[in-house]
Order: structure tokens, then C-alpha cells, then sequence
């Protein structure tokens, strides 16, 4: 008979009738029904014994020989992936509709197509519709690039079972069902069930499988986190939609360092890969006051970054804060310090920070950076052009030290500046000019100008 049960979408807990929130995971609204068939009567449960494991020493362990990585077309998604598609590894690529997601994937189908033979499964569009990208992205004259629409995961499964393609796409894993569980299509039971089939084909027949992944309002990969920690790889796809630099990083990879980043950029032959990001980002640069230009860290790459900051009168009964590209607690946690460890006055100003070409900052050293912005902004003054600032800001006003402080400063002389505002290194370095406080920072390097406010700093 069926009995009707209602299973978490966050930790697959399930329970016998539906309510708002999980009592295991606390998440809200994440019960979804589904009918599970049991038999009547009683039965009887057989149980194998197992068979002993055979076991070997770790040094007599042989180690198969590995295949040449497939190549993606782009150099800097190869460096992201460890040196390329591995054979027989599974990639979960996520990211925000519209990033760009089937496009790259579309690019890398063409590209290794080209030489070997490549599958692309699409179950979200028509044939029709992935047809009419290739024919912009010019990948429609290849020969050995194979298209089929389905949701079937038992179907995908045994076709890469098959071992006749090097590559397999699959857009997207949320979109497919298993015929032996009963629950919609983007549940727990179908997401982790599928994910599971496929994988085993692809390890079996050595082939390299990307799976194509949903995320959720917040952020994350949608589905169970079990989906995660099955894949090798898991790739985000990350950036603004609408325009602006798209960055692809790997936030998991059994076959290589998770500290490099692609940036690209969207043309109409499809994505492209950003050679020199920080002349790119800086092309357009202000130069009046509340611009700092910032050294920061993109995984292993150094980028300058333009901060830009607004301050102005508030005219409500509380101050808006605004932040785009930066962390808005931190934000308010820095204008505290600024309060605090300076003599700025902004409880009754509207701070509005943006970060330039659609990057969004992880790195803590971004901080003396934004202070200055706001600071600069705040007083009208303006920072000296040939400058560049980098440094975490303590609770204290204290200037912290920065890693990687010789990429940062060889990619400020690269593009012709001539000094940093930041923390000193060790050994000294003569291209720093040395900061230990917010407040010295302030008062040294912002210069006065004929929009200068009479804020005191």
C-alpha cells in the first residue's frame, strides 16, 4: 500500500505529516510530500553474511595510469579544474540563472568535441532551443558533438554506461527523475538518487561527466549537501548577470587547489577569457574624491580593484547603509571603528559603498581600503593617484598584516603605481609606505582639496 510521508529538502528527514519547519535542520518550508510503497503482510528479510575484504599494504597499492586531462578551451578554467577536465571525474557547476552556466559548457562541449566525442543532455530546453546557442557560439559544424533532451536518469546513466563519449553535460541534475522513486523531480530522494547512478556509470567507463546545478535564493547549491561531497568537483559561477566580469572558482577539487580564480566576460560569441582584469577594471577609474584603488587577492591572483564610497546627509531619522560587492556587516562594523577611532562624524550620514565591475570582496584586507573611501568621501579629500591600499582594519583602529603582500605590490607596479598605503612586510619593503593605525592613515595620505568639507580626521 502507499503511505504518504513529507521529506526535508535541507537533510532528508522525513515525517508523517507536514509542517513549517524541520525539527532536525530548523530550515522553513522545506517539507515536500512524497508517497513511499510498502508491502502488506509481513516479509521476510534475508541477510547477506558479506565476504571477507581482500586487503593490500598501502606500498604494494598500484596506481592506474591517468589519461591526459581534456582541455576546456580556456586557460584560466583549466588552472581553476587542476590542469583540466580529469577522465572519469564528475563536475557540479552551479550558479544564479542567467550567470552564464550552459553557455560555458556549451564553449568546452564545442571546443573538446573537436577531437573527441561529446554528449550534451538537456533537460531544462529543447533540442530546438540548445541549437540556437550552438549556432551563435559557432559549435554547430562539429561533428562529434551529440545533443539529446531527457530527464530520465536511468537513460543518461546507461548511455554514459555505454562508454561512447569522453564528455558528458548533463543541464541540469534538479531536472531529473529516477522511474523507481516516486517524489517530484528537484527532491532529495530524486537529486541524490540520480546523482548516485550517474557517477558510478561515469567512474565504470572512465568518462568525465558535468552536472549542471540550481541554487537557491541564498546562494547555495539547491539539494542535498550529500550531492556535494559526492561530485570531485564542485565549480561556482559567480558574478553579475546583467553585465560586468563572470568568475568561475572551485569551492571543492580532488584534483587540484581550490585557490584559483577564472574571470571572464560575456560577448556575443559567448564568454571570454579576461587577460589583464585590473587595467580592465581600472580603465574607467575616478579620480575625485571617495575613489581608493585596492590591491586585493582573488584566490592566488592579485587584482586592483576601484573602491568608491558616497557620503552624504541623511535626510530620515536613521542612516542608510548601502553596499554593493562588500559584506554590508562588516561595512557597519568599519564605520564603527571609523566613529570610534577617529574624529569622523557619521552617525547622520548615508554611506553608500560600491565595488567596481561586479567583483564581490572575501578578502579581510579590503578593509583599510573601504575605510579610506568613506573617510575620502566624508571630507572631501582626495587620495594621491599613484597609490594603491591594502590592510585589515582591527577593532582597535589597528592596521593588520596582509598575505601575499609581494603579488599585491608587483601587480601595482605592473599597471604604474608607485607606492602602497598598507602594513609593513618582513624584510622591509621600500615600495610600502608604512601604516599602523587608521587614524595615521587618514591624516598622512588623504589630501586636501577645494571639496574639502572641514572634517577633521
Amino acid at each position: 500500500m502507499s503511505r504518504v510521508k513529507y521529506v526535508c529538502q535541507q537533510c532528508a528527514s522525513s515525517y508523517g505529516k507536514w509542517s513549517g519547519r524541520c525539527d532536525n535542520c530548523g530550515a522553513w518550508n522545506s517539507l515536500v510530500e512524497s508517497v513511499s510503497t510498502q508491502a502488506t503482510g509481513k516479509a521476510v528479510v534475508s541477510r547477506s553474511q558479506g565476504t571477507p575484504l581482500i586487503v593490500s599494504a598501502l606500498q604494494d597499492v598500484s596506481v592506474d595510469q591517468v589519461q591526459d586531462r581534456l582541455s576546456s578551451g580556456i586557460r584560466d578554467v583549466d588552472t581553476v579544474l587542476g590542469g583540466g577536465l580529469m577522465p572519469g571525474g564528475v563536475v557540479l557547476v552551479a550558479g544564479e540563472p542567467g550567470i552564464g552556466k550552459s553557455t560555458l559548457l556549451l564553449q568546452m562541449a564545442a571546443h573538446i568535441s573537436r577531437l573527441q566525442p561529446v554528449l550534451y543532455v538537456t533537460g531544462e530546453e529543447s533540442a530546438g532551443q540548445v541549437k540556437l546557442r550552438a549556432d551563435r557560439l559557432g559549435a554547430t559544424a562539429i561533428s562529434k558533438l551529440s545533443l539529446v533532451a531527457s530527464t530520465s536518469a536511468d537513460d543518461i546513466a546507461a548511455t554514459i554506461g555505454g562508454g561512447a563519449y569522453r564528455l558528458v553535460i548533463v543541464d541540469s541534475i534538479q531536472t531529473l527523475v529516477m522511474a523507481e522513486v516516486t517524489s517530484a523531480p528537484g527532491t532529495v530522494s530524486q537529486i541524490t538518487n540520480a546523482t548516485n547512478i550517474i557517477i558510478q556509470a561515469a567512474k565504470k567507463t572512465n568518462t568525465t561527466v558535468m552536472l549542471v546545478g540550481h541554487v537557491t535564493k541564498e546562494g547555495t547549491i539547491a539539494g542535498p549537501k550529500v550531492m556535494e561531497h559526492l561530485v570531485d568537483v564542485v565549480l561556482q559561477f559567480e558574478g553579475d548577470r546583467y553585465g560586468g566580469f563572470k568568475m568561475v572558482r572551485a569551492v571543492k577539487n580532488r584534483y587540484g587547489s581550490t585557490a584559483e580564480l577564472a574571470i571572464l566576460e560575456m560577448e556575443g560569441q559567448g564568454l571570454i577569457q579576461i587577460d589583464n582584469p585590473s587595467a580592465t577594471l581600472l580603465a574607467e577609474r575616478s579620480k575625485n574624491d571617495g575613489s581608493i584603488i585596492l590591491a586585493t587577492m582573488e584566490g592566488n591572483r592579485s587584482l586592483l580593484v576601484e573602491i568608491q564610497a558616497l557620503v552624504n546627509t541623511t535626510t530620515y531619522g536613521y542612516p542608510k547603509r548601502t553596499a554593493s560587492g562588500f559584506d554590508l556587516n562588516r561595512l557597519n562594523v568599519l564605520i564603527a571603528v571609523l566613529e570610534k577611532r577617529t574624529k569622523l562624524k557619521l552617525g547622520d550620514k548615508d554611506i553608500f559603498i560600491n565595488v567596481v565591475g561586479g567583483l564581490k570582496l572575501r578578502d579581510p584586507s579590503a578593509d583599510l581600503a573601504v575605510c579610506m573611501a568613506i573617510a575620502s568621501a566624508a571630507a572631501g579629500r582626495a587620495m594621491d593617484n599613484e597609490a594603491v591600499v591594502y590592510g585589515e582594519v582591527g577593532l582597535g583602529g589597528e592596521i593588520r598584516t596582509a598575505h601575499n603582500s609581494i603579488k599585491r605590490i608587483n601587480e601595482a607596479k605592473k599597471l604604474g603605481f608607485t607606492y602602497a598605503v598598507a602594513p609593513q612586510t618582513k624584510p622591509k619593503n621600500d615600495f610600502i609606505r608604512p601604516v599602523l593605525d587608521l587614524r595615521s592613515a587618514l591624516r598622512d595620505h588623504l589630501t586636501i582639496n577645494s571639496k574639502d568639507q572641514g572634517f577633521v580626521i
